[in-house]
């Protein structure tokens, strides 16, 4: 028998993320791109509902919008006045709402317009699916001939997935670590089905400079590991054209526009100068990459800012360099490696994987790769991980 509906209390987010009207686009942008949020609730000072910003007002708008929009308040950009629902309506009345205004993003709102959460597509799809697996577990025995049949086919659908993920390792990977005297590498790469998002590729825009390049597309599987090769495409066919890594990314970027579902990809990429080792570097969204300094024994993050990947037309990607030392050592990793959680539920984090890079940052690039990757598994024991996992670490060569 089928379960009552649930409410939209039960499902939407609480206390969701919400700005002042007078909040400038680039706090809000970064407070989106920090959290991985679609959407944020534009309030007055008593929390009652004025207007929501979301993606999709981004992209309408951004190409035709001044220099300076970035600093403009989000009040010239949010929708006014949004569809709302109230909290104790059911859930399939706040999809059928979002099919029929063809919204992704619902305030919830009480009778005086405060605001007491929101609810998404992505939420009352997961819950959806949820109850629809109840029903499953239910009539398993009305349905355990179609089961049998469904088991027969899943064995078929994973070979085929496993090939798949051989094919994609293959198109995706350098067949080995680069060969280059100036840097010596250590690679972990997991993706956590068959087929994932992660990758990192290797560029020679010159005979003075070689490119690495680590990204991730959103999510896993198989959507994202289409995703991964177009964007992959997209940097073989430009990086070998140019040694600055701005303009690669930029132009990634613009071939990377339109990607459904509100997929992105972050990417890092950096050339070294091989005559100076000057690495000069830009940042798509992606977790910033760590130095270890030979000389010292510090830790320091390559820090630089850039919008993801296929989001925003038009992004100029700007660039940093610093001056590589002999016996430094480079730590490029995608966010699953950070995210991996331990049985109470705490994050590995940064701070972890700086303080074990430290630890062992004279290891060899072979052993300091497998030595962080155990203070990972030390930190998680026996819980699975959620996420693609890379990681690269380069060895920058000592001096003969």
């Amino acid at each position: 028998m089928r379960q009552q509906s649930l409410s939209v209390r039960q499902v939407m987010q609480a206390e969701p993320v919400t700005v002042p009207s007078t909040c400038p686009m680039r706090d809000v942008m970064g407070e989106m791109n920090r959290r991985r949020i679609g959407a944020v609730i534009v309030v007055n000072g008593a929390n009652t509902l004025i207007g929501i910003f979301t993606e999709r007002d981004l992209l309408r708008r951004v190409a035709d919008a001044d220099p300076g929009w970035r600093d403009a308040p989000v009040a010239e950009w949010m929708t006014p006045d949004p569809f709302t629902i109230a909290p104790d309506v059911g859930w399939d009345e706040a999809v059928s709402m979002m099919d029929r205004h063809r919204v992704r993003h619902l305030p919830v709102v009480d009778a005086d317009r405060r605001v007491l959460g929101i609810v998404s597509t992505r939420m009352l799809m997961l819950r959806r699916a949820d109850d629809l697996n109840r029903l499953v577990e239910n009539r398993t025995r009305e349905l355990k001939h179609a089961l049998d049949e469904i088991m027969s086919r899943d064995a078929e659908l994973r070979y085929n997935l496993s090939a798949a993920g051989r094919f994609q390792t293959r198109l995706l990977l350098p067949h080995a670590p680069p060969d280059w005297p100036e840097l010596r590498w250590g690679v972990h790469y997991a993706p956590l089905d068959h087929l994932g998002g992660d990758y990192y590729d290797v560029a020679q825009p010159g005979p003075d400079h070689l490119g690495f390049l680590i990204a991730d597309a959103s999510g896993h599987s198989i959507a994202a590991a289409m995703v991964a090769i177009l964007s992959r495409t997209a940097f073989a066919d430009v990086s070998g054209a140019t040694i600055s890594p701005g303009a690669v990314l930029s132009e990634m970027n613009a071939r990377l526009q339109g990607l459904a579902d509100e997929r992105f990809v972050t990417a890092f990429y950096g050339v070294l100068d091989r005559r100076t080792r000057v690495l000069t570097y830009a940042n798509a969204g992606h977790p910033y990459p760590l130095r270890f300094v030979a000389r010292t024994g510090a830790v320091q993050a390559l820090s630089v800012t850039g919008f993801m990947l296929g989001i925003v037309p038009d992004e100029q990607y700007r660039e940093k360099t610093v001056q590589l030392e002999p016996g430094d050592r480079l730590c490029f990793y995608t966010d699953g490696l950070v995210e991996a959680r331990n049985e109470m539920g705490e994050g590995y984090g940064t701070d972890r994987l700086e303080r074990a890079f430290a630890q062992h940052g004279a290891c060899t690039a072979d052993e300091l790769t497998a030595r962080l990757l155990a203070d990972q598994r030390a930190f998680r024991g026996d819980q699975k991980l959620s996420d693609d996992v890379t990681l690269v670490v380069g060895e920058v060569s000592r001096e003969e």
